[in-house]
């Protein structure tokens, strides 16, 4: 990742000195600096809100119920994983969190289901973990709260306006990739 951003970094100063606009680049990257970081802590302050809120909810027992409520189309998608319980616990935690917009709160479950199936299929990437990413990477959310913290942050007086849209593309991208997933696990084999 380091040397993507350092090829980033030297295109620009290359193409900035090229066209003659070394002095511009520099003032943007001066004026841009102060700007990354106060959308970091406007972020990182909203995005403390939702995991105090979503701690909130595990305390009161309502990621539980979540997690409850999932288990039966969790153990349809990974039926092998479904005999374990501290994977099946920690891949419902990670759906939930995921469902809750709450990606950096579902990230260390989402590892540990993921170390779960490792070992039950020898290390090997199983169908069920690929599963696993492919949910993870679309995931589904109710609440984009990721998302509507970066909104927010950047001034937009109706942070949540984008719902509908985050539904409708997080439940396509999931069934796409699932489908894709199931289609390339036959014919690889």
């Amino acid at each position: 990742m380091s040397t993507i951003w350092v090829a980033l970094l030297l295109f620009s100063l290359v193409y900035g000195l090229a066209s003659g606009n070394a002095s511009a680049t520099g003032s943007a990257a001066l004026a841009g600096a102060p700007a990354a970081v106060k959308l970091c802590l406007e972020t990182g302050g909203l995005i403390c809100l939702w995991s105090g809120v979503m701690e909130v909810l595990r305390r009161a027992g309502a990621l539980e119920a979540l997690s409850r409520a999932l288990s039966p189309l969790l153990t349809r998608l990974f039926p092998r994983s479904a005999h374990d319980c501290e994977t099946m616990s920690a891949l419902a935690s990670n759906v939930s969190a995921n469902l809750l917009g709450l990606g950096n709160a579902a990230t260390p479950m989402g590892i540990r289901a993921a170390s779960g199936m490792a070992r039950l299929s020898d290390g090997a990437a199983s169908d069920e973990l690929c599963r696993l990413v492919v949910i993870n990477t679309a995931s589904i959310q109710l609440i984009p709260t990721t998302a509507a913290s970066l909104r927010a942050a950047a001034g937009s007086a109706t942070p949540f306006d984008i719902l509908p849209a985050v539904w409708l593309s997080s439940i396509f991208s999931v069934g796409v990739g699932l489908a894709a997933a199931a289609v390339l696990s036959r014919l690889w084999r």
